[in-house]
Parts: structure tokens; sequence; C-alpha cells
């Protein structure tokens, strides 16, 4: 394995050479770096063309401006721009700003797109898929500017102004209500009799929640409350253990239960210590929960400790998170009147000299970033979730599969340990693409939300005729595809066993 990835990164590095080359011979003849200064006739103007030409070195040919701008590089200097700024310092905000936006929206179209996609492959040819199929294409089609311009009037706009008096009207209360049972209806897998009964069961409880949402104006001052997070946090440790481990394996459950319980019973106890929270307090209570979760599960796993603890922790983390979205939303009323009733965000990553406490600085970036991300994750879970699909379907057909099912093996257990992590080996190849292109920028989705990142700064410097921070930009979202699709080449090996890297 070594070997391989000392072999892997010899020759990306060469490779990511010649692209920098290249790329820099093409920068250097998109225009003349000089043009602004040419058409000032300021006394100073030539003195700022011959401090520009000096530390661009526009007076030596392009392949000598490149080997001394990989000098530089080497020392850890990536030069200065047009202005003298110095790129580095420009980078590091950008790749921050670029990192906020894309990343969270990644990871969410990934998971939720696979996710859709493995039910899908599971429910072939039912009303579910065809629907699932239908909404992904759509997805796919449309442009990421319209989405982001019809997110911003109606998720912004028009929900700020609904905030005022956030009463649900009772013919959009039906529309979900019918929405969400046909949902549930065509997940069900049985007779017409029992999907006409889950419509109803998802009918009913989607509109009384709706209406009770409704009436108490919770969209006015949201909470969670404890009820809420001891049901929830249970019924996932419960979720995920049946899934991973099965019901009849009853000690990873009995570890993820306790984990979940413990967790919410602290709800109270923390309110305390979570009013006065900064972000280093935050960080050590989740390494705190990972480490008495990890006891938990290695206390009540008995043989199944393997199991016991992934599902201990991840029960624990999933607590702890619902408690800090309960807690963000506390703050959410007098956030909503320190913005003025705008809440939702439409353009930046923040709100101009916006001050005040941990809670509502941090809801101030959420919601500046919900926007965003929601149009990232619209239009990157369907690509994922089509993938997935065709990989579980042309997985569920191989004879390993068959054959599994012969033994006797549970229908969980078929569809975890055999076709899932085999369907997922086609399904690293695109993540890792998609997890490089975040060094990339969401150009588009950057510009219309005017989101200064990677991506804006890539395209300024383009039409500035600018190369250093271009070549800044580009350095690393080269680093990026090296570094991740090595990452995927060492996932496959353990995604398949066959796989042998030597």
């Amino acid at each position: 394995m070594l070997a391989f990835i000392a072999r892997r990164l010899a020759i990306s590095s060469l490779v990511l050479l010649a692209a920098t080359f290249i790329m820099f011979v093409l920068v250097a003849l998109s225009g003349d770096p000089l043009a602004d200064l040419r058409e000032q006739s300021t006394p100073q103007a030539q003195a700022q063309m011959a401090a520009r030409i000096k530390s661009l070195r526009l007076d030596v040919p392009i392949p000598v401006r490149y080997f001394g701008w990989l000098t530089d590089l080497f020392r850890g200097d990536l030069g200065v721009d047009k202005s003298g700024h110095a790129v580095s310092s420009q980078l590091a905000l950008a790749t921050t700003a670029t990192l906020q936006l894309v990343v969270l929206a990644t990871l969410l179209g990934a998971f939720i797109g696979i996710m859709i996609g493995v039910v899908s492959a599971l429910r072939q040819y039912s009303s579910f898929d065809h629907g699932i199929t239908f909404a992904a294409f759509v997805c796919f089609s449309l442009p990421v500017f319209w989405v982001a311009t019809m997110l911003k009037q109606y998720m912004a706009i028009e929900f700020n102004d609904w905030l005022r008096d956030p009463v649900i009207p009772l013919w959009v209360i039906g529309l979900v209500a019918v929405f969400a049972g046909l949902v549930w209806a065509s997940i069900y897998k049985g007779r017409w009799k029992g999907k006409l009964t889950t419509f109803a069961i998802g009918f009913a409880v989607t509109a009384v929640v709706l209406y009770a949402l409704s009436a108490s104006h919770w969209f006015a001052d949201p909470g969670l409350g404890f009820p809420f997070i001891l049901v929830v946090s249970l019924a996932a440790a419960a979720g995920a253990s049946a899934l991973v481990a099965g019901w009849e394996n009853l000690q990873p459950m009995y570890a993820a239960l306790a984990s979940a319980g413990v967790g919410a019973l602290l709800y109270q106890p923390l309110q305390p210590v979570l009013s006065d929270a900064n972000l280093l307090s935050i960080l050590g209570l989740a390494l705190l929960t990972i480490v008495v979760s990890w006891v938990l599960g290695h206390t009540l796993g008995g043989l199944l400790r393997r199991q016991a603890i992934p599902l201990a922790v991840f029960s624990g983390l999933l607590t702890g998170g619902l408690i800090f979205v309960d807690r963000i939303l506390q703050a959410w009323h007098s956030y909503t009147v320190s913005v003025r009733n705008r809440p939702v965000a439409t353009i930046g990553s923040e709100t101009p000299n916006y001050t005040g406490d941990f809670w509502h600085v941090s809801l101030d970036s959420a919601m500046h970033l919900l926007l965003p991300t929601l149009a990232l994750i619209l239009i990157g879970l369907a690509g994922h979730s089509r993938y997935s699909r065709a990989s579980m379907l042309e997985v569920m057909n191989q004879d390993y599969v068959r054959t599994a099912r012969a033994k006797g093996l549970p229908e969980r257990t078929v569809i975890i340990k055999h076709a899932f992590r085999n369907g997922m080996i086609p399904i690293t190849t695109i993540l890792a693409l998609d997890f490089a292109g975040v060094f990339s920028g969401a150009v588009v989705t950057e510009h219309v939300f005017g989101w200064r990142g990677l991506g804006a700064m890539f395209t300024k410097s383009l039409k500035e005729v600018d190369p250093t921070p271009v070549m800044g930009c580009f350095l690393v979202a080269g680093a990026a595809i090296v570094i991740w699709n090595m990452v995927a080449d060492i996932a496959y090996a353990y995604l398949d066993p066959r796989i042998r890297l030597s």
C-alpha cells in the first residue's frame, strides 16, 4: 500500500507540474496585465507600470517567468497580485469561504442522493421509483442560476414576509399532507389496501403536525424541547441498530439506546453551560460525547462490540446535535428582531457589522448558508441518486447476491453487507470527483449569492488578467483532485477485498 501511494504521488506530482505549466502559459497569453495602467495619463502611471513589471516578471519570457513562480512556490511564496497584495492571504480567505459554502452541500447532497437511489433500486418500477426518477431528471436539468433565483424569491423574500404572521393556510396544509401521504404510500411495499392505510396515516400525521405548528405560531419562536429530543433520539438509535445489527441482536441496540437516553437526559443540565458557549466548548462537549458513547458501547456491546461502539457513538452525536439545534433555535426570535425581521439572507456570507453571542453569530452564518446550500443540494443529489440506483440494480443481479439469499441470510444482511458495499465502488469515483471539485469553487452559485470564494476569485482574476491569483486557485484545485483520486483508490481496496494495490 505504501509503495502504491508513493508511486501515485510521484506520478500525480508530475501531472500536476505539467498542468501548472500549461495553465501558466494560457493565462500569460490571455491578455495584457498592464492594460489598465496604459490607459492612465497620470505621472504615477509609469512608476506603477515599472513596479508591476518587476513584481510579475513581465520583462522576461514566459518559461522563465514560470520557473520563477515555481521557485517561489517551493519556498512557500505564492507571489502577489497586480495590486501588490499577497496571494496566499487572499487564497486562504477564499478557500475558507468556499469550504463553508460547498462542503456541507456536497456531503448532504451525496448522503441524501445515495439513500434515495438505494431505496429507489429496492423499489424498482414502483410508484416511488417512477416519482424519484422524474424528480431527479427535472432537478438535473435545471440550471443552477435559475434554481438560485427562485430560492431567493420564494425561500427568502416571500418567506421573510410570511414570517411576520406565520400562519399556514388550510389549503397549503392539505396539499402538503396529500404529498406526504403519497410519498409514504409509494415507499410501502404491499397491496393497495396497505398503501391506502399508509397514505391515510401519513396524511393525518402531517396535517395534524402542520396545523399544530401553525396554531401555536411555532415559526415565530421555534424550538424542539426535551420530549421531542428524547423520542427522536431513541427512535433513531433503535432504527439504526435494527438496520445495522438486526432486531435479533439486542446488545448493540441496548448500547445505542443507552447513549441516546443519557444524552437526552442531560438536556436540562446542559442549558447553563450552553448559554455561555463558544466553539471550543462545543467541540469539547462533542469529544466528551464520543468518549462516553464509546465506553457505553464497549460495556454494553458484549461480543458484538464492533457493531455496538459505532452505533453508540452515532446515537450520542445525533442526540447532541439535536440539543445543539434546539439551543440555536432558542436564539431565533431575538436574531429575527436584530436583522429587522429578514432572517433568511439572499447575499453574502454574513450580515455586515453584525455582533452577538455564539448562538446569534452561528444562526447568522446558517441563514446565509441556507439558500446556496439548498441550490447545490437540489442539483447534486439528482446525479447521486441516479448513479447509486443504477449501481445497486447492477449489483442486485450478481451471482453472489443470489447465493447470499439462497443461503438464507436475512434481506437486511444481503442488502447492507453484500449489495450496498459493492454498489458503492463506482459511486466512490463520483464522490471523489465531487469532493475534489469543491476546491474549484461553485462559480455560478457564488456569483448569484455574492459569495467571495475560490470561484469568484478565479473568475475575477481571469477577467483582470491577473495571473498569480489564477495560478493559486488552480494549484488548490489540482492538488485536491490528486489527493481525492488517491483517497478513492484506497477506498476501493476497503470496499472490495479482491482489489490488491501493489
